[in-house]
């Protein structure tokens, strides 16, 4: 990984880490208590030895000594767990602000950037990569600081006993850090890889089981299998590269500390057998000086081993933090695109829908995320009541123009609703007056009652069963057995298209809305299903507005004003009588389709 990259990405998540609270600093503070309670420890320990073995005095003369040294053990025991709490808590807090605003911007930025990538890589991102930020802030961030308070404060307490011990200790202490960084350089891009081959996988995996049945029709199940297969092995070497650089880098710093430790072990050792006879400051050397630093010399490398140990969980953050940092700084690159406002500080304009609904677009551009013109520049009314229809080939922009409209899309131009500027409007105001129908419904786990009465929870059940009377499902929902209580499950598991299609429009049906937008709301829909569900749509629609995108040309007769839209741009405008009767592409679409069923009669 670049270096400037790596400081950026190490730069962002400092800042993250106000999230934690005062629970960041709570976790330093046990740790340092724990560092001192160490040092008292081993003092108890070397006076009681010292004057027991050296001073040959009786152990009554140490019951304080003794009192105390047992009471630390449950003092140490409680800052332990007290520091672990604290610093999970740091990493959770953190965990859940970072998640809720990477499904904060998700949701702003809207399903036309979403779909740019396979939902499983979305769900590594919310999920696992979310996940791998805890450590760095619930161990790392903190080991940081105890690193360098925990052995200062031991060095303190050591060279008044002995300048020779402490300078042993002052000069082997770099070598940990040192070799720690030489080993985990390559830490952070590994990690960076694992995820990239993990984000792969996911999506790959999950586009291919939803496309399950599709791939045993072709009969490409086997080289399917195949592909999932090299990107498994693909994943694996990856996650075992990573487990390399783990397992080496505590190779290296377990070795390092070994052999510093046994350093200080060889001089005392040969201090106490009178072959060396510096350090001590002339005082002579003692048991309790011995004992004493080399009970505290394991403590004074082990904050430092510790972040050798938690410095992986900080590579693994940088790897994490990658795409994180990418989506929730992600800007609309040209100044001039303007999307719906989702913040709630700003100020915004409102309407009076009782007033009604008039739609009016002049120069109206809709943008792709990246500045890519997809559709425009339209101009065109729609009034209080209208009900107006989208059509054209595929790729004309029908469906750019309902993402324009809904705030998913940014825009250049004009597009005022009731006057005021769309952008000027608070997106859950604008969106709450909105229906909107797919051509790809979206059912969630929970109940049928659930589904339908997302809008309003505490809908009556006899309203509900109206809804879905309308929406010609009633009696599909009747046979059965638990009614409005049966569970759809996890991708609508157990319903057919047409079925969910129909169960969403009951849930369309329910809304108070003040404008219709429907993307092909029949398209799974059979001949005689699709005349009652438009049928039901025209009866909700009497006092609503409409906007509908449609490839079924036999199907405008009832509405007010066709919109053709080729190629981005609209070529003709008009009722439908009017369109039939003069030539163009309307007239040559509807050619085109008096054409295909004469094939499929024939």
């Amino acid at each position: 990984m670049d270096k400037p990259l790596e400081k950026q990405l190490t730069s962002w998540l400092k800042i993250q880490k106000e999230a934690c609270g005062f629970y960041l600093n709570l976790t330093v503070i046990f740790g340092l208590l724990t560092g001192f309670a160490l040092i008292v420890q081993a003092y108890l320990i070397s006076t009681i030895l010292h004057g027991i073995i050296i001073l040959t005095l009786p152990k009554s003369d140490f019951s304080n000594e003794f009192l105390y040294l047992l009471a630390l053990v449950p003092v140490r025991a409680l800052l332990a767990y007290a520091r672990e709490r604290s610093g999970f808590e740091a990493g959770k807090r953190l965990r859940l602000q970072i998640r809720s605003a990477v499904l904060d911007k998700i949701s702003e930025l809207g399903p036309a950037f979403i779909k740019g990538k396979p939902a499983g890589s979305w769900a590594t991102i919310v999920l696992e990569q979310v996940e791998d930020l805890h450590d760095f802030y619930a161990r790392y961030l903190p080991q940081m600081i105890l690193a360098g308070f925990i052995p200062l404060t031991i060095l303190v307490v050591v060279f008044p006993l002995n300048w020779a011990a402490g300078l042993i200790l002052l000069c082997t202490a770099p070598l940990i850090p040192i070799f720690m960084i030489f080993v985990g350089a390559g830490a952070a891009d590994a990690n960076r890889k694992n995820f990239s081959a993990l984000a792969k996988l996911s999506g790959h995996f999950m586009d291919r089981l939803k496309g399950l049945n599709t791939l045993k029709l072709f009969n490409r199940g086997e080289a399917e299998g195949k592909e999932i297969e090299a990107a498994s092995e693909s994943f694996r070497k990856k996650t075992m590269s990573v487990l390399r650089l783990a397992f080496l880098s505590s190779a290296v710093l377990e070795f390092f500390a070994a052999i510093s430790i046994a350093l200080l072990a060889i001089y005392f050792g040969f201090s106490f057998l009178g072959h060396f006879n510096f350090g001590d400051y002339d005082a002579g050397f003692s048991l309790f000086a011995g004992m004493f630093v080399l009970m505290l010399a394991p403590e004074f490398y082990q904050p430092l081993r510790d972040m050798g140990t938690h410095y992986h969980a900080k590579a693994q953050a940088i790897g994490a933090a990658e795409e994180l940092m990418t989506l929730l700084e992600y800007k609309l690159e040209t100044s001039a695109q303007t999307t719906l406002s989702t913040d709630k500080s700003t100020t915004h304009k409102t309407i009076n829908w009782h007033a009604g609904l008039e739609i009016v677009a002049s120069d109206f551009t809709v943008k792709s995320h990246s500045g890519i013109t997809l559709a425009g520049p339209l101009s065109f009314q729609l009034n209080n009541g209208q009900h107006m229809a989208v059509v054209g080939p595929s790729g004309a922009g029908k469906s750019s123009l309902l993402n324009g409209l809904l705030g998913f899309l940014p825009y250049q131009g004009s597009l005022t609703i009731n006057g005021i500027e769309l952008n000027e409007l608070a997106v859950s105001q604008w969106r709450a007056h909105l229906a909107w129908l797919g051509q790809d419904p979206q059912l969630f786990h929970g109940t049928v009652r659930d589904n339908v009465a997302m809008a309003s929870p505490k809908m009556q059940d006899e309203t509900v069963r109206s809804l879905l009377a309308k929406a010609k499902v009633l009696d599909f929902v009747n046979q059965q057995a638990l009614g409005l209580e049966h569970p759809i499950g996890e991708q609508m598991a157990g319903l057919s298209v047409g079925q969910a299609q129909r169960i969403a429009l009951a849930r369309a049906l329910g809304q108070d809305a003040a404008l219709f937008l429907l993307d092909e709301p029949t398209a799974s829909l059979d001949r005689h299903n699709e005349q009652a569900v438009l049928s039901a749509l025209r009866e909700a629609m009497i006092n609503s507005s409409c906007l509908m995108v449609t490839h079924r040309l036999d199907q405008l007769q009832q509405m007010d004003t066709v919109l053709v839209l080729d190629k981005g741009i609209i070529v003709q405008q008009g009722s439908f009588e009017h369109l039939n009767n003069i030539p163009g592409l309307f007239k040559q679409m509807q050619s085109d389709d008096s054409e295909q069923e004469n094939k499929e009669l024939n």
